[in-house]
């Protein structure tokens, strides 16, 4: 079962081109089912699970109070890991495919209001290099709806300023052109005056647009690190992460009138059912104002 699961992450990365993150999260999906085996007594070979088998893992794990989201996650990865199993002639059946998929709610993003994106963003310093640095994350990250790890990855050569458009590399390193709003075009500006090279500059780094304090290619944590010091200051909601920025960037450009292809186009989103959960979030926000203001909408006392 092990050597399987080693080939289907060669898979995943070989041929499927799957991110490092994505790598990860089934490799951990995978360690809990290995866990389930090993106190069932064995791992079992590919061709010696059941769909009884796998029902007794799900239970096991409902049992164990997992979220129905964990739940569903690690069922669908076992689904992936055994269609690999049948095309590698490993088993000749896939039993997780006739399993029912958890039902799982969709919750609305968290998103900032104009008012508080503008807080948040004049919260870094404007006379310092990590303050300008971080002001440029935050306007690139709003003004582009980027996720965090997109930015990280972004090159110098991945910046068009004539056009004021940035080169992404999403999921599965499927590129995009993001659009560089006027203000984000600035705060870039100004970073790239500033940003500077150290002795333990690499190759990687020399390219890389945002860097650390030691000149080094900057991680998604540390920027999770200064949003946490940003979210205080500007007295945001502890809802607030890194990511809650392309949450505020798809949620007002639908209020501003964007058309729902257009945003998943700049999300990304290879799905348009993906992209349509930000139109809850536009109906919910109207709703809440029509409550708040018209007079023959609040119930009576």
């Amino acid at each position: 079962m092990e050597a399987a699961f080693d080939g289907f992450l060669r898979y995943l990365h070989v041929e499927r081109n799957a991110s490092e993150l994505t790598r990860k999260a089934y490799a951990e999906d995978f360690a809990s089912f290995l866990d389930y085996c090993h106190d069932q007594g064995e791992v079992p070979r590919p061709d010696g699970v059941d769909i009884a088998f796998l029902r007794g893992y799900l239970t096991y794990l409902h049992d164990c109070g997992y979220q129905r989201t964990t739940i569903a996650r690690r069922l669908a990865c076992l689904r992936s890991l055994f269609r690999y199993c049948c095309r590698e002639g490993l088993t000749s059946a896939n039993p997780a495919k006739a399993l029912r998929t958890p039902r799982v709610g969709r919750k609305l993003p968290h998103y900032l209001t104009t008012r508080e994106v503008t807080a948040l963003l004049e919260a870094p310093p404007a006379n310092t290099q990590l303050g300008i640095r971080d002001r440029a994350i935050l306007e690139t990250l709003y003004t582009a709806g980027l996720r965090v790890a997109e930015l990280v990855a972004l090159n110098l050569e991945d910046w068009d300023r004539d056009a004021s458009i940035l080169r992404v590399r999403g999921k599965g390193k499927k590129e995009r052109i993001a659009p560089v709003g006027s203000f984000a075009e600035k705060a870039l500006l100004r970073w790239i005056e500033v940003r500077e090279l150290t002795p333990k500059s690499k190759a990687d780094d020399e390219k890389a647009i945002f860097l650390n304090r030691f000149g080094q290619r900057i991680t998604t944590r540390s920027i999770g690190r200064a949003l946490e010091k940003y979210i205080a200051l500007a007295g945001l909601s502890d809802k607030t992460t890194p990511h809650t920025m392309r949450h505020s960037f798809a949620t007002h450009l639908l209020d501003g009138g964007a058309d729902l292809r257009s945003v998943q186009e700049l999300l990304g989103h290879k799905s348009l059912t993906t992209t349509q959960i930000y139109t809850h979030v536009s109906v919910a926000r109207l709703r809440d104002t029509y409550e708040q203001s018209h007079p023959h909408a609040k119930k009576p006392a």
